[in-house]
């Protein structure tokens, strides 16, 4: 008894003694339990709500369209291929329904929306989940073309743009949820091309539809991965396409960076990418489903504990020390 009088007397004394850290420890701990159960709330009647997600054929719109599948929630599939809307209407209930869309073109876009509208009838779409990618042409700044950025900001952007603002009337009428595919590379750029530039851009486009949407009822989250494996980081693709443009450059542009550069730039991109890159993608269609279940979803889910951990917060630092970190990565061209 007197042990245990003594041990409360000096914890008594330790926290009154730091008096300023004890109160920031209890109201951080209140908040973290407060974020905790607000975000556990869900929103009821999952079977009466239709999901639009688009770039199904594989990766995380493909296992997201399977999840949400499974939950009963009534999902429109739009697969670029029709190997990849028959693959997943084969391996999903028949609830679910593909379409083939290309987020590049307006006009498919505009029968996509024709499609959805059938649908849902008089409810509106509850979800639209932005998730059609990709990633090459990337590589160093001076390798690229005008063309090679417009490849992927045509899809990774403008097509984000596109569909979002063809679905809106729907979205509105159901006062549903956008999701916008991101990265972390739309915090830190990593590369040159359309990639990093594209992923900037869905950042601030979602940053302004969430403001603006707000007084209708409609909410937006960002998704920002750090590196999973999908077709976006095949390191065959990604090696493939710098081989593709190394032979198209001048003799003095590939004498400045040394014989053996593009072979070390690809060496160091095979070992980074097999390094960071988690086969575990549920980490991010988690947290997609998340943006549409909960009543009270986040602005921005950071998915994977290198985004957490990692890269976000390197992208706080200052830019001296986020370049050291990133030039790491790379190798330098010769002298």
């Amino acid at each position: 008894m007197v042990l245990t009088d003594s041990l409360m007397t000096y914890l008594l004394e330790v926290m009154l003694s730091h008096l300023a850290l004890t109160c920031a420890l209890l109201l951080a701990s209140v908040a973290a339990i407060r974020r905790f159960i607000r975000e556990s709330y869900k929103v009821e009647g999952f079977r009466q709500k239709h999901v639009f997600i688009t770039g199904c054929d594989s990766g995380f719109g493909n296992l997201l369209a399977r999840q949400l599948d499974g939950k009963g929630f009534l999902v429109l599939a739009a697969c670029l291929t029709e190997k990849g809307a028959a693959d997943l209407a084969a391996a999903t209930s028949s609830r679910l329904k593909t379409l083939l869309l290309d987020v590049t073109d307006s006009e498919s876009i505009r029968r996509g929306v024709q499609f959805v509208s059938r649908e849902v009838g008089g409810r509106g779409l509850w979800g639209l989940v932005n998730n059609a990618g990709r990633s090459i042409p990337i590589g160093p700044t001076e390798w690229l073309k005008l063309e090679d950025f417009t490849k992927v900001l045509d899809v990774n952007l403008l097509g984000v743009i596109d569909v979002t603002l063809q679905f809106l009337p729907l979205l509105k009428q159901g006062q549903g949820r956008v999701v916008n595919v991101a990265s972390v590379l739309g915090r830190l750029s990593l590369t040159g091309g359309g990639y990093c530039l594209s992923k900037w851009g869905v950042e601030a486009f979602s940053d302004s539809l969430r403001r603006d949407m707000h007084q209708f009822g409609i909410k937006v989250s960002i998704i920002e991965p750090g590196f999973f494996k999908t077709a976006v980081t095949s390191v065959d693709l990604i090696e493939a396409d710098l081989r593709k443009l190394w032979t198209r450059l001048p003799l003095e542009v590939k004498d400045s960076y040394g014989e053996t550069y593009l072979e070390d730039y690809v060496k160091a991109q095979e070992f980074s990418l097999g390094i960071l890159c988690s086969p575990d993608i549920s980490k991010v269609t988690r947290c997609m489903e998340h943006a549409l279940t909960a009543q009270f979803p986040r602005t921005r889910y950071g998915a994977g504990w290198d985004a957490k951990f990692f890269w976000i917060p390197l992208s706080y630092l200052p830019s001296f020390l986020s370049d050291f970190f990133v030039n790491m990565l790379l190798p330098s061209p010769k002298g």
